[in-house]
């Protein structure tokens, strides 16, 4: 026995005792695969409208899981991206992704694409599990499956490689996708995120299609609303402090549009009606904010 060794079950369906020690009588794999996540993504997109989705679900699906039960979380891997299926970025873009993804060519579709993109993989990482699994080149949305030599491809090669140029690429969109999956999985790691077992959910709107949670000290603020940016948005916070934004979805070095400003401090006000410490701050639409208290 390799005991470096990490093992993780390829397991939907979350049995107990699956990563509990055998002399304890459980099966004794460290981690399994949340593999209920990425099937829920592809699903959501190809059946429902933006505007359609429902926040609880969506919290519910990223906390379907035992506890005791390390999980793997990710948005999307291989079953995706081979051929004959689709990535996200497929999904969100399309064939546009052949055509505007240049940095200075505006496209509804594309924008709309980049700032998904970039939310479900924030949610997925910070809500589903204990570890997180990236998959070759998906990270950066790239825009074509593997499909390796086969007869039914006549032994081609064409698709049995990932373009790793592309982010590399400063005129090209793909860079900023690179870069905030880059800051993403930093953030994660140095803030040991995932060292909490579960988060803790601290605001719910279905109205404007925002959820707010804290996880290891941190506070998460997703708005998935198609067109609702929210001056003034309040919302609650654990204790008493001053906030800084630690990573924002829509900085333009992330392909957005860098309406919320993360170079101030956002103190928490005391509400006496609730009897609880709030935060205000501008939550755009299509926007993950990531805050940190600061003192």
């Amino acid at each position: 026995m390799n005991r470096k060794a990490v093992t993780i079950a390829e397991d939907v369906t979350g049995m107990p005792g699956l990563a509990s020690k055998v002399e304890d009588g459980g099966i004794g794999f460290d981690y399994r695969l949340g593999m209920g996540i990425p099937d829920f993504w592809i699903k959501l997109l190809k059946e429902q409208k933006d505007e359609d989705w429902n926040i609880y679900e969506l919290w519910n699906v990223m906390n379907n899981r035992l506890p005791g039960v390390k999980t793997v979380a990710y948005a999307e891997s291989h079953d995706q991206a081979l051929v004959g299926d689709k990535t996200l970025a497929f999904w969100l873009m399309d064939q546009a992704m052949y055509w505007h993804m240049h940095v200075d060519d505006q496209d509804i579709v594309v924008d709309r694409g980049i700032a998904l993109h970039k939310l479900l993989r924030l949610f997925t990482i910070s809500l589903g599990g204990n570890a997180y699994l990236n998959f070759m080149g998906n990270e950066f949305g790239h825009p074509e499956w593997i499909d390796f030599p086969r007869e039914g491809n006549n032994w081609s090669y064409k698709y049995a490689r990932r373009q790793w140029s592309l982010p590399a690429d400063p005129g090209l969109k793909y860079k900023y996708l690179a870069a905030f999956d880059q800051q993403m999985i930093k953030l994660i790691k140095d803030k040991n995120v995932l060292a909490d077992e579960f988060a803790t959910q601290l605001n719910m709107d279905e109205a404007n299609k925002t959820i707010v949670f804290k996880r290891r000290g941190i506070i998460f603020v997703f708005n998935f609303h198609p067109f609702n940016s929210i001056p003034n948005y309040k919302f609650t916070v654990p204790e008493q402090g001053d906030y800084k934004i630690v990573l924002c979805s829509d900085n333009q070095e992330f392909g957005g549009h860098s309406r919320v400003d993360d170079q101030i401090a956002y103190p928490a006000v005391f509400n006496n009606d609730l009897q609880e410490w709030q935060l205000n701050i501008y939550v755009t639409n299509r926007t993950a904010i990531v805050l940190q208290k600061i003192n």
